[in-house]
């Protein structure tokens, strides 16, 4: 049975995947214009695709999904901040926001603080 939580970690984990993957051109471009390295970027991919895994794999191992969540959420919010500094309109902003609430509900789930 598909429960909220299932749902929200599997649009979390295959977005991100998504974007890491095949947009990854995009992301070469963002980051130039972040001024960030490519050291940077190849790192915050690598620790994503696994933070992805463990969301994925804690559809079957719940007790794996709140550390992950909650890294997932900081580099969202890092995403927000990048977006800010680069002068971005509003509408970038919307993607890393919704992924960045869907990982604190996965984690206030995960905590069992939140139903």
């Amino acid at each position: 049975m598909l429960t909220p939580i299932v749902v929200a970690q599997v649009v979390v984990a295959l977005s991100v995947l998504y974007v890491w993957i095949f947009r990854y051109d995009n992301l070469v471009r963002e980051f130039k214009e972040y001024r960030l390295s490519d050291t940077v970027r190849n790192l915050v991919g690598a620790v994503k695709i696994a933070l992805c895994t463990l969301l994925l794999t804690g559809i079957w191992y719940p007790s794996l999904v709140l550390y992950p969540a909650l890294i997932m959420a900081f580099l969202m919010l890092g995403a927000q901040v990048a977006h800010f500094r680069a002068k971005h309109a509003w509408q970038k902003y919307i993607p890393s926001l919704v992924l960045l609430l869907l990982s604190l509900y996965i984690a206030g789930v995960a905590s069992g603080r939140l139903a």
